[in-house]
This record gives structure tokens, sequence and C-alpha cells, in this order.
């Protein structure tokens, strides 16, 4: 590190290390090939899961490209039709059947009271292209609606609804997510260095390595066919831009801190870079580590996420330590007016509000971290009653039209309305595959619906609104039924909603595995970091009941004001990731400077002094990110809402509490045996009183 701080601050070394990192990002610019990233998240189950073979063998039938959209029309008022509603209705199925490509099977279906109906139209699948699909849900829509009269209403859901409104949630949202997370990171810039100018600058590098980061995503999913959709760009935007602020933010304090003690602001810059070089490349080095756990996911979209955002935090980490230490060099030491900070000036950095608070948790350690511990306790007991898994018309925020048919369908024909399963038998065992599945409870109905190449289709309705908790359940009698039925060999259960059930599934195993492995990176790193065995067991249960702690917060939030009813999947997994491998950081920056200082000032008064010095620093990277993660938000997908709002939640723990709190008293209570088994270091100066 001392070798690269000396390359980046010499005179003429810092010019040439600025303009090659100019003239390599413009190249790489300019060479990477543009893609576009909109596209709403693919439903993936694993491969070898009975969903996915069946999706592989349906292309061998001859309607293998059809989709359904199912049109749903009822009376505001629930009254039954009138002659005219009828009419209207009459009309629209015809016009729908015209659309059909089997236009004899598109006919009404009436719920008791004739006050509503619902009409199956099997239409000819878009390919999975965005445009395609809302064309062709506007074009639907627009025959259903055509004439409509007054007191009626028109929803348009099935699959061709859900894909077309899912479409349309993502449309636009990368670039407006960007927008927004870039303004609010400027804005917290300018309100912490409280300068017009100096704001720019990491905000420059740190929008530089996003931007490369989307491009050499871009070019690597393109080249090795990864799905990565506008969900993994959002979060991978708000990683760079929260990782990488906060790595500016403690270089540039780190320089500051410097330039209060040299004339000269290149030996100022070199003390910084190999003062908070170390810890920022290990907690960047912590948080690539952990992305790349979810290579070992069985889910497609877990992997390419952990791809896409260690590539992020790696140029993230880059921009920090090659090209910010030389940008913000050369603008001098002007870059902070109007507060220029210059020898021998009141030390602004440590304000004197830390250095009450260390004082205090040095006064009564225990007692602190006793009270601090319960606290997390207590937000933690809001995990009582979690569920984890959304049905798909939780999954989506603002109550889009397709969620709303589906809710007035169910409404109007009980347990009349359900979805369909397909299930793909051996041309020989189809007939005691049909006798079987009649067998099973919360199954309707089950037919034959062609053949091709050995495979008889099976179409089975299943009572139970589409990927509920009673629609998976029958999916699991389902396939034990066959699995117990001796006369039953290689019958394979698929369609969207076993393909959700298969996900499900596989992200519970990716958690059990996942989660295990980034404890142990995250604790092989800190060992290492600290030279300690104790130390990383302490900060890692620290981070552990921050998790727990916001997860719990987040699940009394969403119960009770946000009305979601339980934590989408991967909100788990996603939510641990970004929690123990970001929250580690402030730990990271936080021991790290107080192992530092340990050699000069002992444990105690180590800890005191580091939480003297970062506190600012480390409250306002805390702030950024949590900031940050709330701007997922906008997209309007309850997974993404979910995991800003926890990862906001911990954060501001971690910052606020964990790292002012509980780590420093847990370091005044163990004193030089925080560090085991590390050499005991005697205090060199007198305690501060």
């Amino acid at each position: 590190m001392k070798h690269l701080a000396r390359l980046q601050t010499g005179r003429i070394s810092s010019l040439v290390v600025l303009a090659v990192a100019v003239l390599a990002l413009g190249a790489l610019f300019a060479l990477l090939p543009t893609t576009s990233n909109d596209s709403a998240p693919p439903s993936s189950a694993p491969d070898d899961a009975d969903s996915s073979r069946v999706a592989r063998l349906l292309k061998a039938f001859p309607d293998a490209d059809q989709s359904l959209a199912l049109v749903v029309v009822a009376t505001g008022d629930g009254s039954a039709f009138s002659a005219e509603q009828t009419a209207y209705l009459e009309a629209a199925v015809a016009g729908l059947a015209a659309e059909s490509v089997a236009p004899q099977a598109v006919r009404p279906q009436l719920n008791e009271d004739r006050s509503a109906a619902m009409i199956a139209v099997p239409v000819e699948g878009a390919g999975g292209e965005s445009e395609a699909i809302v064309e062709q849900a506007d074009r639907l829509r627009e025959i259903a609606t055509e004439g409509r009269p007054d007191g009626v209403d028109t929803y348009l859901s099935g699959a061709v609804g859900f894909q077309a409104d899912t479409v349309n949630a993502f449309a636009g949202t990368d670039v407006r997510l960007l927008l927004v997370t870039a303004g609010v990171v400027a804005l917290l810039l300018i309100l912490t260095y409280r300068s017009p100018v100096l704001w720019l600058v990491p905000l420059l590098v740190v929008a530089t390595g996003d931007g490369l980061a989307r491009f050499v995503v871009g070019a690597i999913a393109e080249r090795f066919d990864i799905a990565v959709d506008a969900s993994i760009m959002g979060i991978l935007s708000v990683l760079v831009f929260g990782a990488g602020t906060n790595y500016a933010l403690l270089l540039i304090a780190r320089y500051r801190e410097g330039l209060l003690a040299h004339e000269d602001r290149r030996v100022a810059m070199r003390e910084a870079v190999a003062g908070a070089g170390p810890a920022i490349l290990a907690s960047g080095g912590t948080v690539v580590l952990s992305l790349l756990m979810l290579l070992f996911a069985s889910l497609s979209g877990n992997r390419a996420l952990g791809l896409a955002c260690a590539i992020g935090i790696a140029i993230a980490l880059a921009m920090a330590l090659l090209v910010l230490p030389a940008a913000v060099l050369v603008c001098g030491r002007g870059l902070f007016w109007p507060f220029v900070p210059r020898p021998g000036a009141e030390r602004t950095e440590r304000p004197s509000f830390w250095g009450r608070v260390g004082r205090g948790v040095r006064r009564r350690p225990a007692t602190i971290a006793a009270a601090t511990v319960v606290v997390l306790g207590i937000l933690a007991v809001g995990l009582l009653g979690a569920r984890i898994g959304l049905s798909q018309t939780e999954q989506l925020l603002g109550d889009p039209e397709s969620v709303q048919g589906e809710r007035v369908a169910t409404e109007a024909f009980g347990s009349d309305y359900g979805t369909s399963l397909t299930v793909l038998a051996p041309d020989d065992q189809a007939a005691p595959a049909v006798a079987s599945a009649k067998t099973v409870t919360g199954v309707g109905d089950a037919t034959v619906s062609g053949a091709a190449e050995g495979w008889t289709r099976i179409m089975i309705a299943v009572e139970g609104g589409s990927q509920t908790d009673e629609a998976f359940s029958t999916i699991r009698d389902l396939r034990e039924t066959y699995a117990d039925d001796a006369t039953l060999d290689g019958v394979l259960v698929g369609g969207p909603d076993a393909s959700a059930l298969d996900e499900n599934d596989a992200d519970a195993r990716d958690r059990n595995l996942i989660i295990p492995l980034i404890v142990l990176v995250v604790f092989l790193v800190l060992v290492v970091l600290l030279r300690s065995l104790l130390a990383p067991v302490l900060l890692i249960l620290t981070v552990l009941a921050t998790f727990f702690a916001s997860l719990g917060a987040g699940n009394l939030l969403f119960q009770n004001l946000l009305g979601f009813p339980a934590f989408d999947n991967r909100v788990v997994l996603y939510a641990f990731l970004f929690l123990v491998a970001l929250g580690v950081d402030y730990n990271i920056f936080l021991t790290t400077r107080a192992r530092e200082e340990r050699a000069r000032l002992g444990t105690r008064d180590g800890m005191q002094e580091a939480l003297s010095v970062t506190g600012g620093v480390i409250t306002s990277a805390g702030i950024v990110l949590a900031a940050v993660f709330v701007v997922l938000g906008i997209l309007p997908v309850v997974a993404l809402a979910q995991i800003g709002t926890i990862v906001c939640i911990g954060v501001l723990l971690d910052t606020l509490v964990v790292r002012t709190l509980l780590v420093p008293a847990l370091a005044f209570v163990l004193g030089e045996r925080f560090w085991w088994p590390a050499r005991h270091v005697k205090s060199r100066v007198n305690s501060p009183r």
C-alpha cells in the first residue's frame, strides 16, 4: 500500500496515474457493448427441478409457444349482468376469440349470481420479449373494453396480464433509480463536507465506477448468456454508489486529518492511502468474497446477482484506491473551501461529541453492552410470527390490473377459481396419472391435452389462487402421490405454480448453504486483518445481532404499517448478505484504527481514540449507505422494498448503536483480551480521564 501511495502522490506520477485512468476508462466505455437491462426478473427454477424439465419437454408440443390471457368482467355493484351488459360481454368474447389461437376455446364462464365472467384466451406467446408482451396485453385490453357500458369493470389477468404488468413496472426504472441514487448521494455529500465543490470529485469518481460496472456486467452477461434483469442492475447501482461513497468518505477524512498535520498535501495523501487503504481493501474484499459465495447457489438469479455485484464492488474499490487519491490531490487544498484544513487549525474532524460518547461508554461498559444487547433482542422479537413467501398477487406494489383481476375472480368464483398445472406422463402411464391426480385433495379436474414425442400432457385444475400456500400444498401432495404409486414412473408436475414452488424450495436450500459460507468468509477476513480470534468472533456476533434485530423491526413495520403479509423468499438471504458484508465494514473501519492506535495507547485508550477520530466519518458513511438502499423502494417490487428497508434499518443500527456503543463497550470490558491471542501491548501514555 505504501508503494501505491508514493505512486499516486508524486508530482509527476499522480498526473500520470490520473491520465492513464481517464484513458483506460474512456477506452472501456467506447469498446464495451451497450446493453439494455430494463427487463423484468424471469422465473427461474433450478435446471434439475421437475418444473424446469416440464418446460423443456413442452417445447416439442405443437402449441409450445402459446400463453394464456384471462379477462375478468364484473359488475361494479355485484348485481347480475343486464341485457346491455350481456350484449357487451358477448361482443367482447367474439373479439377476443378472433385474437386467440384457439377461437373455439374462448367461452365465458359465469359465476352463480351472473355478476362476473371469466374468459380464458389462449394466445400466441410473445417469446419473452418485453415490448411484444406489452403490445399483446394492450391489444387484448383494447378489444375487451371496446363498447363497454357503464357499471362494468374489465381486467386483464392470467399469465399475459401479470407479465405485462411486471414489464411495465420495471420500464424506465433503470434510469430513474440511477438518477435518484446519484441525487441522494450528492445531497448527503454536500451536507457532510459543507463545501460547494468537494462533493463533486468523489461523486464523479463513484458515478464513473457505476457506469463502468454496468457496462462490464452487461458485456459479461451478454457474452455468457447470464440473465441480468432490472432488479439486479438496480441493486448493483445502489451497492456501487453506497460502498464507493463509503470508501471515498473514509479516504478523504484521513486525508483531511493529514492536511491538519502537514504543509505538503502529498505527504498528507500518502499517509491517507497508507493508513486508510488497508481498511478499505479489507472492507471491499470482504464484500466481494461474500458476494461470490452466491455462485454456489442453485438459482441462476442468485448466481447472476453475486457475479454482477462482485464485479461492481471490485470496480468501486479500484476507483477509490487508484483514481480518487490522484483526483483529489490534483485539485489542491482549496478543494475543501470554505473550511480549508491547515496545520495548526482546529481539528474539526474530531468532534467533541464522539469523544464524549467514548468517555461515557468507557465509564460503564458492561451496563451499556448489556443495554444494547437488550435493545437488539427486543427488536429481534418482532420476528415472532414472521412468514417467508408471497403469492403472485402480493409481489408487486401499486395494485396493478392483473392483481385486481385475480382478486375480483377469487371473490366472485370462490373455490371454483384456481390455477392450473401441467403434468407430463409417459404415454403408457397417462390414464393412471389422471386417475391418481383426481384422488388428491385440492385437484378440481384432470384432462388429457395433447401428446408429443412419447409424453402425454395432462392439464390439472387446482383450487386456490396462483402461488398461494393452498396451491403449493396441492402440488406437493400431487407429487407425493405420483412418487408413491408403483404403477407410475417418471411423471413430472410443472407449470408456473410448480415452477414457483421449486424456486421457493431452492431459495431455502440456498439460504442454508450461502449464509454459513458468508459467515465463514467474514470470519477468515477478520482473523487475517486483525490477527486475532476473539475480536472477529465478537464482531460477527454483533453483526448477526444487528441482522436479527433489523429483520424483526422490518417484520413489525411490514405487517403493521406497509401491509406486507410475509417476507419475499429472497429477502432473508439478500438482507443477510448485505448487512453482514457491508455492516462489518464499519467494524473494520473502527477496529483497524483501534488496532493501529493500540500500539501507541493500548487497547482501551486506543479504542476511545479510534471512536473519537472515526465517529463522524463512519456515521456519515452509514447514513449514505442507508439512504441509497431506501432508494430501492422506487422499483415497484415488494422484495426490493423489503430489502431496502431492512438494510437501511440494519445499517443505521450498525453505525449508531453497534459500532458506537456495543463494540467499544466490549473492548473496554475485555481490555487486551479483546485481541486474544495477540501479544499483550502495554499502554504507553496515561489514560484520558
